[in-house]
């Protein structure tokens, strides 16, 4: 009897404070969470000792990982082109690679694809262009195989926000020209990725996020990181971490605004709402702020919604205290599906 393998893969997300660990199965054609772990840096652990950590605790059946890039050394650009071929298309992007990248091209890899017509005629193509230097890649190559898997892809944080997102989209995504932000707040970043009929419009990152956050909470009361931190996640201090960090998440609300704007202007879509991830986005104040700067609906988002979860094999609990933070790592495991 001839049994056929089941495909799942291992989406890594090695944060600048933690690792996160999702793995997704496909059981038929439905994309179930069979696995998660989470391990924070400190006390001795580092990123390789993290993702050791992480597969002890994950019991992945994976074989194979996929894991993100994000920071100066990565790149994601929407271009619009003269219509080719694939082939023409990723000689251009390579001989006009100067236009676009801040480093060398033969300092990276590079791909490239078609997203469709870009204007109503058809000669031109909207073109996403993705690059990372080559010493991160092989970095997160050798961290999935500290994992004890086989690197299936490397991709950038960026492009697994959109990943995640249409893995449990409603049916009625497609839209009528609206667009939707994915805003996800990390520690160290914040990642802006606008989608339209699940197709991808705008990407940024910006270098804010939690740990600017934390800072100006241990100004303000005069603490140490890990107090701060502390201070931050205590609900009985909401009021108080509100006010200490309004300044970076001010700033932070006004670099949104500025992106959809300037999406809405040269794009010519409308974006519709802004949706929330990232444990940075859970500091208080930061929603309400986002709301009032961009003037969008700005509500949370849970990049599990519409996923089913194996009990047996997740602690479905620590699962869901950790959910707004996983959007990344199931982008990343999303990849299932092509694998």
């Amino acid at each position: 009897m001839y049994w056929r393998r089941r495909k799942t893969l291992v989406g890594l997300d090695v944060g600048s404070s933690a690792v996160k660990a999702v793995e997704i199965t496909l059981s038929g054609s439905e994309p179930v969470v069979t696995g998660f772990a989470r391990v924070e840096y400190g006390q001795g652990l580092g990123p390789l000792e993290a993702i050791a950590e992480c597969a002890r605790t994950g019991r992945f059946r994976a074989s194979r990982a996929a894991a993100g890039l994000s920071g100066p050394s990565t790149v994601v650009r929407h271009l619009a082109m003269q219509a080719m071929t694939d082939d023409e298309l990723k000689a251009a992007v390579r001989f006009d690679s100067d236009k676009h990248l801040p480093f060398d091209v033969d300092e990276c890899r590079l791909d490239c694809q078609s997203l469709g017509a870009a204007d109503s005629e058809g000669k031109q193509r909207l073109v996403l262009l993705a690059a990372a230097r080559n010493a991160l890649v092989d970095e997160r190559i050798e961290q999935i195989r500290a994992l004890g898997l086989a690197p299936e892809a490397i991709d950038l944080d960026l492009l697994a926000l959109a990943n995640a997102f249409e893995l449990c989209a409603p049916l009625d995504a497609e839209g009528d020209g609206g667009a939707v932000a994915l805003v996800d707040v990390g520690c160290t970043r914040t990642g802006i990725h606008v989608v339209s009929g699940l197709r991808s419009r705008f990407s940024r990152e910006i270098p804010m996020g939690g740990a600017d956050m934390t800072l100006a909470v241990g100004r303000r009361f005069d603490i140490d990181g890990p107090a701060a931190e502390a201070k931050k996640r205590d609900e009985a201090c909401e009021a108080e971490v509100a006010e200490a960090a309004q300044p970076v998440v001010e700033d932070l609300a006004n670099e949104l605004a500025l992106s959809l704007e300037y999406v809405e202007h040269h794009e010519g879509l409308e974006v519709r709402e802004v949706l929330l991830s990232g444990g940075g986005a859970l500091c208080p104040g930061l929603r309400e702020m986002f709301e009032a700067v961009a003037r969008k609906p700005v509500r949370w988002w849970s990049p599990l919604e519409g996923l089913r979860v194996d009990e047996s094999r997740v602690d479905v609990p620590e699962l869901g205290r950790w959910t707004p933070t996983l959007a990344v790592a199931v982008g990343l495991a999303a990849r299932v599906r092509a694998a």
